[in-house]
């Protein structure tokens, strides 16, 4: 153990061992904020160290994985990387990081920013330009500015040295489009991008076309949110991208579900974990859910087949007979098939066990109370739950709404 280590391990028993008296929060917290601040400016720094070994004296591992090894959150090992590489490049702000000034997210936000700054410029920012956004980036956050504002600030100097060097405008600059997709720590995805013009106005023309308001099989006005409206749509976009094009054809999108044999309850989905049998029953209907049963060392046992897909002569059978979603009236190219007696029940992939169900409706069916019965009509129709009618009265399909059950005897 070297001395620097020796003194590190001395520094953070004594923090433990501080009892909180509370007689001057303020100061204290000034204090061990300070403490904070240089002990996270001290990570970045041998997190910087560390990108530089050998691999093989990473264990084989990237950077970010040993970091997260040792108890960071991704995102956190990923700014300490980020800001141990700008070290050099940026001086001043590590100064005045290496003095406990500066919280790590505030020096990080400096060096994303002047990093965005060199993107947007048509061509190589030099050292003295460098340094000057550096400064103005620092000057605010040493004013009490928050990280998103400085990131505020570094797009506005991003605009203006774009517009005085002949770069692109913000707003049809494809190089600082981004995408992120978070998993959240109860299992949801939390969405959030930045975009040109062009990907962002066909985003909104796709999610507009999809989101309108649509009345309850009852006539009732639709009581989903704008933003439910949205993320409904936003799911029928990808069902229609992963058909390639073709409407009658099944998804590409391939989904892993591995069961152990012994608790099936503890099933899981890939990239999402954990799933629910309603969840379950309700992915099974038309989505390429490949099914593995795993004993307790992960050794696969047996491998489910696709065969609860609809093929596409069976697609094109129910897009003849319901038209459309036979709940909300969905056009039928942004719908799914789903089994009226659920696949893992046993149900059959026929016409007269299917029907067509947008992504919000076909929730519904799963896990809000609506069921689907085949009429002897031969048709589908749909029963509310008691919350919504207590007599539970049969309602026909969309298409077929005006129906009524003594006019289809």
């Amino acid at each position: 153990m070297n001395a620097a280590t020796a003194e590190l391990i001395r520094i953070a028993e004594e923090l433990r061992d501080l009892e909180l008296d509370g007689a001057d929060v303020i100061e204290e917290l000034r204090a061990v904020l300070a403490v904070r601040h240089l002990a996270d400016h001290r990570a970045a720094m041998l997190a910087n160290v560390l990108a530089g070994l050998d691999i093989a004296a990473r264990g084989g591992r990237r950077p970010r994985e040993v970091l997260m090894s040792l108890g960071c959150a991704p995102s956190v090992a990923a700014r300490l990387l980020r800001v141990g590489a700008a070290a050099e490049a940026l001086p001043v702000a590590m100064a005045h990081a290496a003095d406990g000034a500066l919280s790590g997210e505030h020096v990080d936000a400096v060096v994303k920013g002047v990093n965005h700054i060199q993107v947007r410029a048509a061509k190589p920012v030099d050292e003295d330009t460098r340094y000057q956004h550096q400064v103005d980036l620092l000057s605010q956050a040493l004013s009490g500015a928050t990280p998103a504002e400085i990131g505020d600030r570094a797009r506005k100097l991003g605009n203006q040295i774009a517009g005085e060097k002949g770069g692109l405008p913000a707003a049809e600059d494809r190089s600082i489009n981004e995408m992120h997709c978070v998993k959240t720590c109860d299992g949801r995805w939390r969405v959030r991008g930045d975009l040109d013009a062009e990907v962002g106005v066909k985003l909104a023309a796709a999610l507009e076309e999809g989101s309108a308001p649509r009345p309850e099989p009852d006539g009732t006005p639709d009581l989903r949110s704008a933003e439910r409206r949205r993320a409904d749509a936003l799911e029928a976009v990808l069902d229609t991208a992963s058909r390639a094009g073709d409407s009658a054809s099944p998804p590409r999108t391939q989904l892993l579900l591995t069961v152990p044999a012994d608790t099936p309850d503890a099933a899981e989905l890939e990239f999402m974990g954990p799933i629910s049998l309603a969840s379950l029953s309700r992915l099974s209907c038309d989505t390429s859910v490949t099914t593995i049963i795993v004993d307790g060392q992960q050794v696969p046992l047996e491998m489910g087949h696709d065969k609860r897909l609809f093929p596409a002569h069976l697609r094109k059978a129910l897009y003849l007979r319901d038209r459309c979603c036979i709940k909300c009236g969905a056009p039928a190219s942004r719908t799914h098939c789903h089994h009226i007696q659920h696949w893992i029940h046993h149900g059959e992939t026929s016409l007269n066990n299917g029907c067509l169900l947008c992504p919000g409706c076909h929730a519904d069916i799963h896990h809000n109370g609506w069921d689907v019965i085949l009429g002897y009509d031969k048709h589908p129709w749909l029963i509310p739950p008691a919350t919504v009618d207590p007599q539970r009265s049969p309602l026909p399909a969309y298409n077929r709404r005006t129906m009524h059950l003594d006019a289809a005897a």
